[in-house]
């Protein structure tokens, strides 16, 4: 059984300005899972990034940590970003060193480790992303997809053990996406628990493991993507319904019934590899 690791219990924030952003919101992260974010702009996503990563604080509720409240002291906050790492949606938010290298090295070298771990660290994350070759570039001299990938890079150095990624997928084209999914997928291999916000229905229907929807500050809905993303309320929210499956739905009304297990197709290829098999199955004498 997959175990909760972060949590948000009935949290509400305010910012200074009087903009409610989060309204007694309450949800989980599983130990291991990959979660999908989604919900209109402004539902709420990012401020309930910044409260998993310790930046922002709950005016009510509370933030746990495997089911303990987190402390706000130095420690705790210590504790707790070095076992989440946030990757923010513009990466040249994040990114200020000279080189890929040293802005990789950063985290690891203030948390006080020898010169060779750090390094070991550094070689590391850069591997985990394909930026090995691109170590000693000027970081002003990546393109927009290198530098999200260098800013995941400066997570990784920090050992965490959940990332967190504000709209990874923003500002690539479909073949930088491809190549980001694969990032993530070799991240979730090694035992990191993933979180993405994502507008990308298609991408958070196949991908994810769990499924959060978010509607002004609040959870709408929780769970399985194949469960989630085809409620009527979730549809009508996110203004549209996973392309997969509205496939199989018009299949399935011409008596083309694709189910695997009680379960329709979840991705592209799950589709064209279930369209195939019906395909022979029909054919045969």
């Amino acid at each position: 059984m997959i175990s909760a690791i972060l949590s948000l219990a009935d949290v509400s924030y305010s910012y200074p300005d009087g903009t409610h952003a989060l309204s007694s919101c309450s949800l989980t992260i599983r130990r291991g899972a990959r979660t999908a974010v989604l919900g209109a702009n402004g539902a709420g996503k990012t401020t309930m990034f910044l409260h998993l990563n310790g930046i922002l604080r709950p005016s009510a509720g509370q933030l746990q940590w495997e089911g303990t409240p987190l402390d706000y002291s130095r420690n705790g906050l210590r504790m707790l970003r070095s076992r989440v790492g946030l990757v923010f949606q513009n990466p040249d938010s994040q990114l200020f060193s000279a080189s890929v290298r040293e802005d990789v090295s950063f985290g690891p070298m203030n948390l006080g480790l020898t010169d060779k771990n750090v390094r070991e660290r550094v070689e590391e994350a850069l591997h985990a992303v394909g930026m090995t070759e691109a170590a000693d570039k000027p970081v002003h001299n990546l393109s927009y997809g290198q530098k999200k990938r260098v800013c995941i890079a400066g997570v990784l150095a920090m050992k965490p053990e959940i990332i967190v990624l504000d709209e990874p997928m923003a500002g690539l084209d479909a073949t930088m996406q491809e190549e980001f999914t694969a990032v993530l997928e070799r991240l979730h291999g090694s035992g990191i628990t993933i979180v993405v916000a994502t507008h990308d229905l298609d991408f958070a229907y196949g991908w994810a493991d769990q499924a959060i929807v978010m509607r002004a500050g609040r959870v709408l809905a929780h769970g399985a993507p194949r469960e989630v993303l085809l409620q009527k309320d979730v549809q009508d929210e996110l203004g549209a319904v996973p392309l997969v499956a509205e496939i199989s739905r018009q299949l399935s009304l011409l008596g083309i019934d694709l189910r695997d297990n009680g379960y329709l197709p979840r991705s592209k290829g799950e589709l064209l590899k279930a369209i195939t098999a019906h395909t022979r199955q029909e054919n045969r004498p």
